[in-house]
């Protein structure tokens, strides 16, 4: 844990040190810089790359992390996870990244000169063409604290007791993908979200983790996050949601324009389709876009 820990803080400094340079000279519409700075070596000679990644993975990469520096002593993987809202916006604001992966394709596409002005009205400018890929799919699921003290039995059942006002959902801010999707189901049953913030039927997270942590912490009665933190937390789903709820929960991942060594940072996206590092991810319950 300290070595992560340590690692989290070098990548928050230097993030922070750049958004303060970011200030006085990025512009709004393209990236901070569309020259390769040269490859980036720490004090031990190791070549230091930064990924960026959605919070639900932060269980999974830790692993792989191990596994792949094992196979590649060169290389210092330096983490940082979050809200992709967050994530996507620090790298706007240019926030040194070699790889990002989101936890929906809305964040990435905001980013990607590629999508259409519809989504990308700026046309940010950020994503390496050609290494944007559709690494895995998650699931949207319901959970409850231990006991399910308020007996919901699934999504259906939910929708009634918010119309009926006798529960209090936990869900995810309107910028992350998790309160997205979440948006979505409310909207499917016909349910008015501003309504039920305002009548305290919904509580909020910053990201999944802490949408999570609510339900763990049995300060709500339900919260919707995604399957694999539930596995990690030790919660077992009630409900899943289903592509006509919410859509397909896609995390695509993607070489960053500004990396410092995008072979590299090629190298490490493409060891994230191996079968090794698959069989991380489906332990917990991420499958491979079909």
């Amino acid at each position: 844990m300290k070595r992560i820990f340590r690692k989290m803080v070098m990548v928050l400094a230097g993030c922070m040190l750049v958004q303060l340079a970011a200030c006085g000279s990025s512009s709004a519409g393209g990236n901070v810089s569309g020259e390769n700075e040269g490859t980036k070596e720490n004090a031990a000679g190791q070549q230091d790359l930064i990924v960026f990644a959605a919070a639900s993975m932060t269980e999974t990469l830790t692993e792989i992390e191990t596994l792949y520096e094992k196979a590649n002593p060169g290389i210092n993987l330096l983490f940082s996870f979050g809200s992709s809202g967050t994530l996507k916006t620090q790298i706007e604001e240019g926030a040194p990244c070699d790889v990002f992966i989101s936890a929906g394709q809305k964040q990435m596409n905001q980013l990607d000169s590629a999508a259409s002005a519809e989504v990308n009205p700026t046309r940010l400018d950020f994503v390496l063409q050609g290494s944007r890929v559709n690494l895995l799919e998650n699931k949207v699921v319901l959970v409850a604290p231990e006991g399910n003290p308020k007996g919901i039995a699934s999504f259906d059942k939910l929708a009634e007791a918010l119309k009926a006002g006798t529960v209090l959902m936990a869900m995810g801010n309107s910028d992350v993908p998790v309160g997205q999707y979440t948006q979505k189901i409310l909207k499917y049953y016909q349910l008015d979200e501003a309504q039920l913030a305002a009548d305290g039927r919904i509580s909020y997270g910053s990201d999944v983790k802490e949408v999570t942590t609510q339900v763990k912490n049995a300060s709500v009665d339900c919260g919707v996050v995604y399957g694999t933190d539930a596995f990690s937390a030790g919660l077992t789903p009630i409900d899943s949601a289903t592509a006509e709820m919410c859509g397909q929960v896609i995390y695509p991942a993607a070489v960053m324009k500004n990396s410092s060594d995008a072979q590299a940072a090629q190298a490490f996206l493409d060891y994230l389709k191996s079968d090794e590092a698959m069989a991380v991810f489906e332990a917990v319950g991420f499958s491979p876009v079909k």
